[in-house]
């Protein structure tokens, strides 16, 4: 069987009626979705299923819903891979050892990250799930204390985008491939930025649909109510290899895993350098679990070469295990899109 590096969507990936499919027809996502309306006591898979575009849009309600269908979807895929029910009677969900079988390595962009740490093992379900909760409350609350804005500034290069922003008084908050740099801060220096990286030769300077001004210092107080939370959370050593977006390296000590977390809040994320590293440990094939299929646009332009499947339905994890001389010959069309994290 091949083996993948399994990808996992951030903030910005949420779409209406996401998971519902899932739930409908598979009983691995029906339990991770109820679950979830358990552990939080309010009701997630409505706010998937029903929810409207705006709600889904708000910080505190995007990242829970977003890890549970990323979760869901996994939990589903692995069923699938084992050929048999994952996990026992009373709490279906996959082990460490399942996640063997199908992964090599796990990464996620921002939110993506305590995703992929629940995949490999590091985390349970229930607290990555509690994690997410409080990590997007406490983002909406910082957000709404101070109005910020983040930025996607387009062919400029790297180092003008950072002598800009450190004489506006912005941040780069995201090095998401070749040729795109979110910058981050407070709402006018981050539109000051935008205008003058665009006078100073950007092709463009599109600002981003988000609440707040994410990866920021503007996050310092969502970062510093974080640290009590994870102060309280175990985590373990991943059980496969996980890369992390603050520094682009596999991290495995638990403690420097709960650093990387509270400090992803304030600082820039490295996901061109974190797929970098994937690539060069030898690893050519991915999925990206969960909602939209932004991670499969940024890989694409980070190296055409590497192959990427974004898994969202029942039929998308089916054809992953077709046999090729089954397969009809469709095939898959990169978007003209500019593909960029909406979010965080």
């Amino acid at each position: 069987m091949v083996k993948y590096g399994l990808l996992f969507p951030g903030q910005g990936a949420q779409t209406a009626g996401m998971g519902k499919q899932l739930y409908e027809t598979e009983a691995a996502a029906r339990w991770v979705f109820d679950k979830a309306n358990e552990v939080l006591g309010r009701d997630i898979t409505k706010l998937c299923f029903e929810g409207s575009e705006d709600e889904l849009r708000t910080t505190a309600n995007s990242q829970p819903a977003i890890f549970t269908v990323s979760i869901a979807t996994l939990n589903v895929l692995l069923e699938k891979a084992k050929g048999s029910p994952v996990g026992e009677e009373g709490r279906e969900i996959f082990s460490p050892e399942d996640i063997k079988e199908i992964g090599l390595l796990a990464m996620g962009l921002s939110l993506g990250e305590p995703t992929a740490l629940v995949a490999t093992g590091a985390m349970s379900f229930e607290e990555g799930l509690k994690f997410v909760d409080s990590r997007g409350r406490f983002m909406d609350e910082a957000s709404r204390k101070n109005e910020g804005k983040m930025s996607c500034i387009i062919g400029l290069d790297l180092a003008k985008v950072e002598e800009l922003c450190t004489g506006i008084g912005c941040q780069v908050a995201n090095l998401n491939c070749p040729g795109q740099v979110v910058i981050s801060g407070h709402a006018s220096k981050v539109e000051l930025a935008s205008d003058l990286a665009k006078e100073q030769g950007a092709k463009r300077a599109i600002m981003l649909k988000v609440s707040g001004a994410f990866h920021s210092e503007l996050m310092a107080d969502a970062k510093e109510k974080l640290q009590v939370v994870l102060d309280e959370t175990e985590i373990k050593e991943p059980a496969i290899d996980f890369i992390s977006n603050i520094d682009a390296e596999v991290t495995t000590d638990p403690g420097k895993i709960k650093e990387n977390l509270a400090n992803q809040l304030d600082n820039r994320t490295l996901w061109e350098a974190s797929v970098k590293k994937a690539v060069s440990m030898g690893v050519t094939d991915y999925l990206e679990i969960g909602p939209g299929g932004v991670l499969a646009g940024l890989l694409k332009k980070i190296d055409k070469k590497l192959n990427i499947t974004s898994l969202h339905t029942t039929e998308d994890i089916k054809s992953l295990f077709l046999d090729p001389s089954e397969d009809e010959g469709t095939e898959v069309q990169e978007s003209e899109e500019i593909s960029i994290q909406e979010s965080e």
